[in-house]
């Protein structure tokens, strides 16, 4: 990808997020926070990507795909009020067609643009995909970690915010929050397994899948970055402590520090760049 396929992205971005400002200050609100979370993914993927030592030409091509992750979104709000996919639609998918029709990915090489295209559908799955490696293996990795990383930062504050003032933030919350936890959850986070969301019945258990994204991780220096930044323990402040919970907590920050600090297997394991799969 040249340096000006890049810029051309970014003011066709622009241009396109800015055409579902209206009236409606609540739509205006969610469609400003979410252009707020994809230029800071922008900037948690370019760290990962200099982490990672990345060349310039796979370096630019993981900020595109930070730009258009989320390109669904947009049109996700302003049609449906929600971030909710499962009450409107895939925002991933949606996001590949507003790429289709807008034409948006035309003037780069067609592996570059399947692999953007792929990074963007499939990044908000509950799990990485299985079937592909190469450049298209790294790239979803690298977005969902990057992606992670900025929500994380999000759910905190927004947690830090509703306890300050319960009945002046909702963000979609829609679960009771109540000191309870569905056994299920506790036992899938203890278990290193993530966590369906359908299974999700109270807010304490949302703040618990969300701490057991951890296992879903892709890099040590993902995982070192989010240390760094105290968010584990912040969100385990928010949750009761029990011996049960302490056992979750340990079990967590142990898995995170054999991570960062077993030194018999590579910290991070980049997909070969010359592999043409996916």
């Amino acid at each position: 990808m040249e340096p000006c396929r890049l810029d051309e992205l970014k003011r066709w971005f622009d241009a396109y997020t800015s055409r579902f400002f209206g009236q409606d200050e609540y739509v205006n609100m969610h469609l400003r926070l979410k252009q707020e979370h994809t230029r800071r993914t922008c900037e948690e993927i370019l760290y990962l990507a200099g982490r990672l030592a990345l060349d310039d030409n796979q370096t630019r091509i993981a900020k595109a795909v930070a730009l258009l992750h989320d390109v669904g979104r947009f049109p996700q709000f302003a049609n449906y009020r929600t971030y909710n996919d499962t009450r409107s639609v895939n925002h991933g998918c949606l996001g590949v067609d507003v790429l289709h029709r807008e034409c948006v990915l035309e003037a780069l090489e067609p592996e570059e643009r399947r692999w953007i295209e792929t990074a963007v559908a499939r990044h908000g799955r509950k799990s990485l995909s299985t079937d592909l490696n190469g450049p298209a293996l790294l790239f979803l990795k690298l977005i969902r970690d990057a992606d992670k990383l900025d929500i994380y930062r999000i759910v905190a504050d927004v947690y830090r915010r509703r306890a300050e003032d319960p009945a002046g933030l909702s963000f979609e919350i829609e679960l009771p929050d109540e000191p309870r936890i569905t056994p299920d959850v506790l036992d899938a986070v203890l278990a290193g397994r993530l966590i369906e969301h359908a299974s999700l019945r109270t807010l304490n258990d949302v703040r618990l899948c969300q701490i057991g994204w951890v296992y879903d991780m892709n890099f040590a220096a993902s995982l070192e970055r989010l240390k760094a930044g105290g968010l584990l323990e912040e969100l385990f402040g928010y949750l009761p402590r029990d011996e049960k919970m302490q056992q979750v907590r340990r079990r967590v920050l142990e898995y995170v520090d054999s991570r960062l600090f077993d030194t018999t297997v590579p910290r991070d394991c980049i997909p070969d760049p010359n592999a043409r799969k996916g």
